[in-house]
């Protein structure tokens, strides 16, 4: 049965008020205490919070009716579709997304959202890509979801469609972020594939209602999502009018997100927007996937404490301080048995033997470990880094 959460109606709600966006949305709830509460508030309640005057409030009022009937057959549609709703209170809800400005009030979901989905790497591309963006993107993402990293990614055809089937290749974790409705499969050629994406234990998301078609103007409020869910964003191939260059303005300008790219023909229209990033100094020039663990360990850390924001200079303020916080232990009881074991330094081979743990749960905890700074690798052996 899917989970939908008992405030769902009401923040649905919300995004079916007209004249309400994410932002004002979170001001009445913040103000009056509940989403449900906006729904029992007077006109004059409603025109005491930030940002709304009397008509936005007297719209509030005077569609909160319509608003509630329709978040209550969305709802229903949503159980019909076995997705489960969450809204931000959802300890589910992606951790790195909840903070954004434009964080969108309500997820449907099918399959799992994983709280290590923190440790998540967005990758973007053309549709009308090259063989080598397909082999690079299919290369990164199984060779990173491999080592734990879950891969997040919008469902298309071309780059996206290669990342998603490397990260299952992997056996690993990927995230489809769509840009339609649960109703619609879009491209309809990746039914399997998202089917897959499910069965292998990840999800597949979107913040548009069930019914919504895959319209052009739904993909870019898509992207920042897909940046928003990862500590950073990978381009592996884009031309100059690619959306994967929107995701990455938005990753870098707005949310504070590393930026990677790969290197590509410099004769190619395909790779013409990746290019220009690296000569701009946009985007971070990788061509392993080493390269993009080492640049994520200081994220990393900062999505630990819950300060990810804090890393970056807010405007007219001075930077924050680059400090490691004291952080949880990441993986659960295999991460708490693997950190213990690499106290004095050991193989993953001496590891297994210390643990019992099996090397493919030993290889990704090491990763997870290693992202968050708290091992280091010397040679073949782990130690603790601090």
């Amino acid at each position: 049965m899917p989970n939908i959460q008992s405030d769902a109606l009401y923040y649905l709600a919300l995004a079916y008020t007209p004249g309400l966006g994410p932002v004002r949305s979170r001001r009445l709830i913040a103000h009056l205490g509940s989403a449900e509460a906006v729904f029992n508030a007077s006109q004059t309640d409603v025109e005491q919070v930030e940002g709304i005057g009397a008509g936005v409030a007297r719209n509030v009022v005077k569609e909160s009716k319509r608003a509630l009937g329709r978040a209550e057959k969305e709802l229903r549609l949503a159980e019909k579709l076995e997705a489960d709703v969450i809204t931000q209170n959802d300890p589910r809800f992606p951790q790195l997304l909840r903070p954004l400005p434009d964080c969108p009030m309500i997820l449907f979901v099918r399959g799992e959202i994983d709280p290590g989905d923190q440790f998540s790497l967005g990758v973007v591309g053309s549709r009308r890509c090259s063989q080598y963006g397909l082999e690079q993107a299919g290369r990164f993402a199984t060779q990173l979801a491999s080592r734990g990293i879950t891969i997040v990614s919008g469902g298309a055809r071309g780059i996206d469609t290669a990342a998603h089937r490397g990260a299952l290749q992997a056996q690993g974790r990927t995230v489809v972020v769509l840009g339609c409705g649960l109703s619609h499969c879009y491209p309809p050629e990746n039914l399997a594939l998202f089917d897959s994406v499910i069965e292998g234990g990840g999800a597949i998301v979107t913040e548009l209602p069930c019914d919504s078609p895959p319209e052009p103007r739904n993909f870019p409020a898509r992207n920042r999502i897909i940046s928003g869910m990862s500590l950073g964003v990978l381009v592996v191939e884009a031309g100059r009018r690619s959306g994967a260059l929107i995701t990455a303005r938005q990753a870098t300008e707005e949310q504070g997100r590393e930026v990677f790219a790969l290197p590509g023909r410099v004769d190619s229209i395909a790779c013409e927007g990746s290019l220009d990033l690296l000569k701009a100094g946009s985007a971070q020039l990788v061509t392993e996937p080493a390269d993009i663990i080492d640049s994520l360990e200081a994220p990393a850390w900062h999505a630990h404490r819950g300060s990810h924001g804090d890393r970056y200079t807010p405007a007219g303020g001075e930077a924050a301080p680059q400090v490691k916080p004291t952080v949880t232990i990441p993986g659960g009881e295999p991460g708490e048995q693997v950190f213990e074991a690499t106290r004095e330094g050991r193989t993953p081979d001496q590891i297994a033997t210390h643990t019992g743990l099996e090397m493919a749960v030993i290889t990704q905890t090491i990763t997870l470990l290693e992202i968050a700074g708290l091992v280091r690798r010397v040679g073949s052996v782990i130690e603790h880094s601090r």
